[in-house]
C-alpha cells in the first residue's frame, strides 16, 4: 500500500465514523428507506453530472452484469440493514461492531480473491478487536448490549460490503472506478425508488435544512469520494490490508461521540486507542511502500 493512499483511507474512515451518529440526527425525520434513497440518490446524481471528465472505459459485459449487482447488494441490501441496524441500536454499539467488518472482509478476500493473509495482518487483526474491547469497556458494570437482534442485523450488512470489495477489486482493473461506482449508485437508487420512493418524495419536502445538509454530506464526501478513494486503493493493494484501516473508525467514532454527542470519556478509551493503532503499525508493517526515487537522465 502506498503511503498516499493509507492516508486517504485514514482520512475517509474519519468521516466514516460520524456517519451513524448522522443517521440518528436524520431517522428523527425519515425512515430508514427514506435516509437509503436519499443518500445514494444524491451520490448518484453528482457521479453522474461529472462522468465526462472520468478517465477509463465504462464496465461492459459481465463487468456490467457484475456492477448492478454491487448497486443492488450494497446500496439496497446492505445500507437498508446497517440503517435499520443503527436505528434499533445506538450509534455507540454500531462503532463496536464495525471491529467484525474488517475480518469478514478479509476472510472474503482471502476466500474468493485467493488473497493471503500473513501473520502479521492476523496478529494486527486480533491486536485490533482488543482495542475494541477496551475502548468501549465492555466488561464496565454500566455496560450495555442492546440485545442480540440489532447487532445481527448490522452485522449482516457487512456481507454486501465485503461482496461489494471482492467483486468490485476485478472490475475496477479493467474499467474506470468512477463509472463503476456511478452506475452502481444508479441501480441501486432505482430499485430503492421502486421500494419506497413515493413516501421518500413526500418526507423530503419536510426536511430541515440540518437533516439536508448531514445527507449531502453523507452523499459527496463519505459516499461519492470515500467508495472512490476505497476502490483506487484495493485496485492496487490487498483487500485484505486495505480492511485493516477500518478499526480506525472506533477511535474516529469515540471522540465524535464526545463533540458531537457529549458522550463521557474513559480510561479504556485510551488504552483502546493505542492497542488499535499497536495493530494498524503491526498490521500494515512492510506493507507500505515508500515513493519511488526520482531519477534524472
Amino acid at each position: 500500500m502506498k503511503l498516499s493512499h493509507l492516508i486517504m483511507l485514514l482520512v475517509m474512515n474519519l468521516a466514516w465514523a460520524g456517519v451513524y451518529s448522522a443517521y440518528k440526527i436524520i431517522g428523527h425525520e425519515l425512515p430508514t428507506g427514506g435516509i437509503v434513497t436519499l443518500r445514494f440518490g444524491l451520490a448518484g446524481l453528482c457521479m453522474l453530472l461529472a462522468w465526462p471528465w472520468y478517465p477509463g472505459p465504462a464496465p461492459r459485459g459481465r463487468d456490467l452484469a457484475r456492477t448492478c449487482l454491487v448497486g443492488l447488494m450494497v446500496f439496497v441490501l446492505g445500507q437498508r440493514l446497517q440503517v435499520y441496524g443503527n436505528q434499533l441500536g445506538t450509534a455507540g454499539d454500531s462503532a463496536v461492531l464495525m471491529a467484525v467488518e474488517p475480518l469478514i472482509t478479509s476472510l472474503a478476500a482471502a476466500w474468493f480473491l485467493r488473497e493471503h493473509v500473513g501473520p502479521r495482518r492476523l496478529a494486527g487483526f486480533a491486536l485490533g478487536m482488543c482495542g475494541v474491547v477496551l475502548l468501549h469497556g465492555v466488561w464496565r458494570q454500566d455496560f450495555q448490549w442492546v440485545g442480540l437482534t440489532p447487532s445481527l442485523i448490522f452485522i449482516s450488512s457487512f456481507v454486501a460490503e465485503a461482496g461489494c470489495s471482492v467483486l468490485g477489486k476485478p472490475i475496477v482493473a479493467r474499467a474506470s472506478v468512477m463509472k463503476m461506482l456511478t452506475i452502481s449508485l444508479l441501480v441501486g437508487t432505482a430499485v430503492n425508488l421502486l421500494i419506497d420512493g413515493p413516501a421518500t418524495l413526500t418526507a423530503a419536502k419536510t426536511l430541515s435544512a440540518q437533516a439536508w445538509f448531514l445527507l449531502l454530506a453523507l452523499a459527496v464526501v463519505c459516499t461519492a469520494i470515500g467508495y472512490s478513494v476505497w476502490f483506487i486503493v484495493i485496485r492496487e493493494c490487498p483487500v485484505n490490508v486495505a480492511a485493516l484501516t477500518i478499526f480506525a473508525q472506533s477511535i474516529f467514532g469515540v471522540a465524535l461521540a464526545a463533540l458531537w454527542v457529549g458522550e463521557k470519556l474513559h480510561w479504556g478509551q485510551l488504552l483502546g486507542s493505542i492497542a488499535i493503532v499497536g495493530g494498524l503499525v503491526l498490521g500494515l508493517s512492510r506493507q507500505i511502500k515508500p515513493p519511488a526515487p526520482v531519477t534524472t537522465a
